[in-house]
């Protein structure tokens, strides 16, 4: 046995002064694992994370298989990863898209820090204005994950963002107030858009429909969601599935600032929502695995 494993070393180290250059297969290795590396960041904490273990799961089963002779089960699994590279590209191809857009920003910026401060500083002026006014607001900042195959309806508005016009979106007698306004790129890009909602069960009786979808989205995705409850006026943020409640305006400037900064990681470690004192039980409505945020007629006040 020793001898075996002592010869298959040799037949690798004669395979490498044969073949192995060392600066050119170094720089070759190095860039391959860098892109790995890079590819794997871009999805972490998303759904491909799943979908990639589960294809590797196949393969694993495939190699398995024929390791024990499971002829029947080899020959499925060899038909259905014989098109590994169809099934790769309908399994990411959101994610394949998202990273050829955050390379081409990379050489054309689409956003800029002064840009941001001042998209953030209109959300902020926003929310406590609907805050004093105690009306409702939900509002998505999209960042690296696209929200294409998570939100349902929402019409298509495409327009700069200003306190003005995300105050009248979410006045009451506002066509598109009922439901999410979502800014990405630094423009708003629709409103009136249904998110799925939270099937948590650990969550305060007072939290209604707009904190659960603000909690869906942000369980799925990256995003960062501002929400205003209509009952108590309190401006929460919800990033990561973790929610921080009851915020000012320098309090919420200061959280939105710190959760885009800082990829995918909770700000100043925020209680999960339910360690928080709950609102007005009343303000809860049975929530469906998708619905709108609160409509006039019966709104589920946030």
């Amino acid at each position: 046995m020793i001898e075996h494993l002592w010869g298959l070393l040799r037949d690798f180290v004669a395979y490498l002064a044969a073949n192995y250059d060392p600066v050119q297969d170094t720089v070759d290795i190095l860039v391959v694992a860098l892109g790995v590396y890079w590819l794997l960041l871009l999805i972490r904490g998303t759904r491909a994370v799943q979908m990639l273990v589960g294809l590797l799961l196949l393969i694993a089963a495939s190699a398995a298989s024929q390791l024990f002779e499971l002829t029947t089960l080899s020959w499925i699994l060899d038909r259905f990863l014989g098109s590994a590279v169809l099934i790769i590209i309908v399994l990411f191809q959101h994610d394949i898209r998202r990273a050829l857009a955050r390379v081409g920003r990379g050489f054309f910026p689409s956003v800029s820090e002064r840009q941001e401060s001042q998209m953030l500083e209109e959300v902020v002026r926003a929310a406590q204005t609907l805050a004093q006014k105690r009306v409702g607001a939900l509002v998505v900042l999209v960042r690296e994950t696209s929200l294409e195959d998570q939100i349902e309806a929402g019409t298509l508005v495409d327009a700069a963002v200003s306190k003005e016009l995300l105050t009248a979106l979410f006045l009451p007698y506002s066509p598109l107030h009922d439901g999410a306004t979502v800014i990405e790129n630094g423009r708003i890009h629709s409103a009136g858009c249904v998110l799925p909602l939270s099937l948590r069960t650990d969550l305060p009786e007072g939290l209604g429909t707009r904190h659960r979808a603000a909690l869906g989205i942000t369980e799925e995705t990256d995003a960062v969601v501002v929400v205003v409850s209509e009952e108590t006026g309190s401006i929460s943020v919800v990033a990561g599935g973790e929610m921080t409640r009851d915020l000012d305006g320098p309090r919420l400037r200061s959280v939105l600032r710190d959760v885009l900064a800082a990829p995918r990681e909770p700000v100043d470690a925020p209680p999960r929502a339910a360690e928080e004192p709950a609102e007005p039980a009343a303000s809860e409505r049975a929530a469906a695995p998708r619905a709108h945020a609160p409509s006039d007629a019966g709104r589920a006040a946030s």
